[in-house]
């Protein structure tokens, strides 16, 4: 309760989430371990992949593709053509009030420390070994900047 006078202010939702896929009804578009960035929003199309909350249990986050627009909302289903996964199959059209978002992209979090890339007939070299700029580009092949930060991906 507020005193007298003073206004009660919410703490600001970010407009981004992020969030981890723990199940496999998404794949091959989704798998385990992998995080997705999300944006807050209920404008979604027929075709990408949503946040939602489940019907049944509010306090349970699902991911899945948004097929379809229907008068009671989104028929939304998963990429895994399991017959036991949970999309509009089992509890129907989706609520665009249980629309928590889109997904913008996924990624991976670094499971390691960075390192340069070496095959695997090359040894490990410990992080305290200092490479130069040709020895780095045989390693991975990335070339580093004039400032020592790398130009490509290598993967």
């Amino acid at each position: 309760m507020t005193p007298e006078g003073y206004v009660q202010l919410r703490k600001p939702r970010s407009p981004l989430l992020r969030v981890k896929v723990a199940e496999v009804s998404m794949l091959p578009a989704l798998r385990p371990g992998d995080w997705l960035l999300v944006r807050r929003t209920r404008r979604i199309r027929p075709g990408q992949i949503v946040l939602a909350r489940h019907p049944g249990r509010p306090g349970m986050l699902i991911v899945k593709r948004a097929t379809r627009r229907q008068d009671a909302g989104w028929w939304l289903t998963s990429d895994n053509p399991d017959p036991a996964a949970v999309d509009s199959r089992r509890f129907g059209p989706l609520p665009d009030a249980l629309i928590e978002g889109r997904v913008l992209f996924r990624y991976w979090r670094p499971r390691t420390p960075a390192r340069p890339l070496l095959s695997q007939n090359e040894p490990w070299y410990p992080a305290s070994t200092q490479f130069t700029a040709g020895a780095w580009r045989r390693k991975s092949g990335v070339a580093p900047s004039e400032d020592g930060a790398t130009l490509g991906c290598g993967l």
